[in-house]
């Protein structure tokens, strides 16, 4: 199929390209990105008038839990291990795999409607998250969140492997989800590690996120630094790092030796108390940070433009520095940064011919945004996530004129709240 979007203002994350263009088009063919100019004249499937519209690379969230969207606002007065050991774990335990589909596609039409087009998932019933993301057409990379202590627990392993021989589908990729060092012994993390050198596959792992954390670690794998931990044993893999926020400036210093991304979900940290990450010091260090949104249980929304936002405030106002993360550099870390994390910025992330068109539109016509001084910072500060108009994704139309048709919107509701009914009796 072909698609024209015609004289579109381009935001293209491309480094070679201007950072903004007016009246582009855009042409592509079978998924993919084949011409980027002024007046493109081609017979086409389907044109798409983008006049004085955003056109730019669908947002990339690097960590979330997506099937954890009935949960959303159950976190309030709760520390992080007390809102998973008393809220959420033994609600957990009473879901089923029709649950977990249902509250998938919740957070799919959540992601689609606010301009996501890849999430970084970790969670559990995994093939039924895939099957929710296949069915609302969401680029999802995914895991058997990996955990345990026991030599039983190495069945996990044997699972996410079984669903990587399983998917094979062009939206669908894989890591290695470590739930986190303090949630398993050394032996088997080991062991995890060792499956990721063999598939040749990223690790994404919780690390850091709160204080206690910090000290589980310390105790557990007898360093004096959690970052020890990275340095000695997944020196050898891609790491996806959660949260990071309690490291100190020698452990950024540490971290920038090793292969880390770090997923920054400001959000969820500041609701669960945990505070915030240094992240200016991690660009000053090289470090590539991308954005999570965590899930809603403790991130409470899916969009992206809110966590944009609270990321830019937060480093300029814990800094005092208003000079510091411009705008641009926000934008950066929601696309082309998400994309290096999780190992796919050969075929998304950006606007360039030859990648795979996971392309968003954006209407910039509101109240909020007029007039325009300065359009990377309207779409941080002021745009929402409603103002997203069209998502494509795999080269498909997955939304147009903010109307999703391949998912029943009301049924998925009625039936994520039958779940919650269930679970919290």
């Amino acid at each position: 199929m072909k698609i024209l979007i015609k004289n579109c203002n381009l935001i293209s994350m491309e480094e070679k390209r201007e950072k903004l263009e007016e009246n582009i088009d855009i042409l592509i063919e079978d998924k993919k990105i084949v011409k980027i100019r002024k007046d493109i004249e081609e017979k086409v499937d389907k044109t798409i008038n983008a006049t004085n519209k955003i056109i730019m690379p669908g947002f990339i969230n690097t960590h979330s839990h997506i099937s954890m969207s009935i949960f959303r606002e159950t976190v309030d007065g709760y520390k992080t291990q007390a809102w998973l050991k008393e809220e959420i774990w033994p609600r957990e335990e009473k879901l089923q795999e029709e649950d977990i589909y249902y509250a998938t596609l919740l957070s799919c039409i959540e992601m689609i409607k606010t301009g996501t087009t890849t999430v970084n998932d970790m969670y559990f019933m995994t093939e039924k998250i895939i099957e929710a993301a296949l069915k609302a057409g969401i680029r999802l990379q995914t895991t058997r969140t990996l955990m345990g202590y026991e030599e039983k627990d190495e069945q996990r392993i044997k699972e996410l492997d079984d669903l990587i021989k399983k998917y094979k589908q062009d939206t669908i990729s894989f890591n290695v989800g470590i739930h986190g060092l303090y949630t398993s012994n050394e032996n088997y993390v080991k062991k995890c590690i060792k499956y990721a050198e063999e598939k040749k596959l990223p690790i994404h792992m919780h690390f850091c996120e709160n204080e206690q954390e910090r000290k589980d670690i310390k105790r557990e794998y007898n360093v004096k630094s959690p970052i020890e931990v990275i340095k000695r044993d997944f020196n050898k893999t891609h790491n996806i790092l959660a949260h990071s926020v309690k490291l100190d400036n020698q452990d950024i210093k540490e971290l920038k030796k090793t292969n880390s991304y770090v997923s920054h979900c400001p959000i969820s940290n500041l609701k669960l108390g945990c505070g915030v990450a240094k992240i200016k010091e991690m660009l000053e260090n090289n470090i590539c940070v991308s954005l999570g949104t965590d899930g809603q249980g403790s991130g409470s929304n899916l969009d992206m433009f809110e966590t944009m936002k609270f990321t830019a405030l937060l480093q300029k106002g814990i800094n005092e520095s208003p000079e510091d993360l411009p705008a641009y550099e926000v934008l950066k870390m929601a696309t082309i940064n998400g994309a290096r994390a999780l190992s796919l910025d050969k075929i998304i992330g950006s606007i360039e011919e030859g990648k795979i068109a996971d392309i968003i539109m954006i209407n910039l016509d509101g109240i909020l945004t007029q007039p325009i001084n300065n359009v990377f910072a309207e779409i941080v500060y002021n745009v929402k996530g409603s103002e997203v108009e069209m998502t494509m994704i795999n080269g498909k139309i997955v939304m147009e004129n903010k109307e999703i048709k391949q998912i029943d919107e009301n049924t998925v509701i009625e039936k994520c709240n039958k779940v919650i009914q269930k679970i919290s009796k």
